[in-house]
């Protein structure tokens, strides 16, 4: 693809600001281009760039325009889009947004309607409103990082997947789309705070049903769902491949045991605490003894919650993944846009590209003349 295309997509017509960022803003800005949203992505580069296709993902779908938000210029375009957006998204620390003169006030002065959506860590406000972290301290915070990990080990960081996107960029985008159909019924714009803390925190709410009605012990690694369970964990095979268990209830647990051909062994009872050690030791020698690809073909159209770890550069090629292009295909695949609608559907229309390389065509798209754009640049709008 060589340029931006009309999209179809559900939230086709919605034009969105985007201050750019890192991580779950860009996320989350992502999620709306890919779903319809007409976004731009404002941040510093070179409106005279030659477009180059970016690897940059999170970047795709949008345009970059080069913005100085440090000019007079640049501010007053800022000012001047929000007029006519229905949403801005940006992922400073509390307080930069007002300094650079583009916060929550200044906005609303020119469009009352905005859904201005603001993405931190410790939120904006509290004791640690300023203090920098990254997604293992937001979820350290939320109590969130404590459960993770097997028993007797230290807590294990689920990369940036809980914080970050969890936490961070679902949350803020679930909280947009609720603040816009706000919007369109009352004529009200709102501020969308969106923490990765919060959001962190809120992930686990099933664990703290689960505590709250005894089921759940504050320890790593004893538990149902944190590799306590012996049905419900991960186990090498003969090549070192590795195969996901989680075989919960007593009708897959009963296929669990007859693909591993255990079903006549005199077994502990699934639910039986004590005889868990005695299960999983009986388990991974089982799953010792053949390949990766040996136990998923015993394992094939079985319910027994038994499937391939594949790896990244596997996963594209899988047979679910490949039918249902949940990949790209090429040299490079990645992530095709989720979540699929019958009549609107979603679409990348476009990789990410150099830095200011669609200055020109974004702010035309968005109503901009050229000799206005040409002023801009003349005055430091883009520097």
């Amino acid at each position: 693809m060589v340029g931006l295309s009309v999209s179809t997509g559900p939230l086709a017509g919605v034009k969105v600001i985007e201050l750019a960022g890192i991580g779950p803003s860009p996320f989350a800005c992502m999620l709306l281009a890919d779903m319809g949203a007409d976004v731009l992505r404002l941040e510093r580069g070179n409106p005279d760039a030659e477009k180059v296709v970016s690897a940059d993902t999170l970047n795709r779908s949008r345009p970059s325009v080069a913005v100085n938000l440090k000019s007079d210029a640049g501010r007053e375009l800022v000012l001047r889009l929000s007029e006519q957006a229905d949403v801005l998204i940006e992922g400073f620390r509390p307080g930069v947004a007002e300094r650079l003169g583009v916060g929550p006030t200044d906005v609303h002065a020119r469009n009352a309607r905005l859904v201005y959506g603001r993405m931190t860590g410790f939120g904006q406000t509290g004791p640690l409103a300023q203090r920098a972290g990254h997604d293992i301290n937001y979820i350290a915070v939320a109590g969130t990082l404590w459960p993770l990990g097997r028993a007797g080990e230290r807590p294990a960081p689920p990369m940036n997947l809980v914080g970050d996107f969890g936490g961070g960029s679902l949350y803020l985008v679930v909280g947009i789309l609720a603040a816009l159909w706000h919007a369109r019924e009352s004529g009200e714009g709102q501020v969308i705070d969106a923490a990765m803390v919060d959001g962190a925190a809120s992930l686990a709410s099933m664990l703290y049903s689960f505590r709250n009605m005894g089921f759940w012990r504050d320890e790593r690694g004893v538990n149902l769902l944190d590799t306590g369970a012996p049905f419900y964990d991960v186990y090498e095979t003969s090549d070192g491949g590795f195969m996901a268990v989680g075989a919960i209830e007593g009708p897959f647990y009963a296929l669990l045991l007859e693909g591993l051909g255990l079903s006549g062994e005199d077994l502990p009872r699934q639910m039986d605490r004590e005889g868990w050690p005695h299960l999983r030791s009986r388990f991974t020698e089982v799953f010792a003894t053949k390949t990766r690809d040996e136990w998923t073909a015993i394992f094939e159209g079985v319910d027994a919650c038994v499937t391939p770890v594949l790896s990244p550069s596997e996963a594209p090629t899988h047979p679910y993944n490949a039918q249902r292009h949940v990949f790209s295909t090429g040299d490079a695949p990645v992530p095709n846009p989720a979540p699929r609608f019958s009549n609107t559907p979603s679409m990348v229309t476009a990789p990410a590209y150099t830095p200011g390389s669609g200055t020109r065509e974004g702010l035309s798209a968005w109503g901009l003349s050229a000799e206005e754009i040409a002023t801009l640049q003349a005055a430091g709008a883009f520097a």
